[in-house]
């Protein structure tokens, strides 16, 4: 059901209040979190966006370029410069597909799968710095996945009629 906000004693102006978008809520949390990555990625020389990328390819391994990039809503021009460093770091090798060679396929280094093991305290941090319940981050998290979704459809039928 699509609704448009409606006058119920506030102002049109209240709308347009910074705390009052959507947006904002979300950039602005988006911002604390990825602050508190950082020190808990330092030890395992990893930015927030390269720890993306190692917890997708430690969740599966071999994905193609393509694949990975969906997966992880990141277009070729972001995720190339990303990989190129992981692989300088010795974490990952990108190869080109056996069956296809137009096609890269990315796989985890020994030490890649490694610092896997080092990785899993940083969501028990994170959670812990959240003061949420475990049901709690699992129910936002559904929710905001569900809201991507929607926006991603909105986007879809946007371009359709455009």
């Amino acid at each position: 059901m699509h609704s448009t906000p409606t006058s119920t004693g506030d102002s049109t102006a209240s709308w347009l209040a910074l705390d009052q978008q959507l947006c904002f809520a979300l950039y602005s949390a988006s911002l604390a979190m990825t602050k508190l990555y950082k020190p808990l990625l330092e030890p395992l020389g990893l930015t927030y966006p390269q720890y993306l990328v190692m917890l997708a390819l430690w969740e599966q391994d071999g994905l193609g370029v393509n694949q990975l990039g969906e997966r992880l809503f990141l277009d070729s021009g972001t995720l190339t410069p990303l990989l190129k460093r992981l692989e300088t770091q010795g974490l990952l090798q990108r190869q080109r597909d056996a069956t296809d060679e137009r096609r890269l396929r990315v796989t985890l280094t020994l030490p890649g799968q490694a610092l896997k093991a080092q990785a899993e305290a940083v969501p028990r941090a994170v959670a812990c710095a959240t003061a949420c319940e475990l049901h709690e981050i699992a129910a936002l998290t559904q929710s905001l996945q569900g809201l991507r979704q929607r926006l991603l459809r909105a986007q879809d039928v946007s371009k359709s009629e455009a």
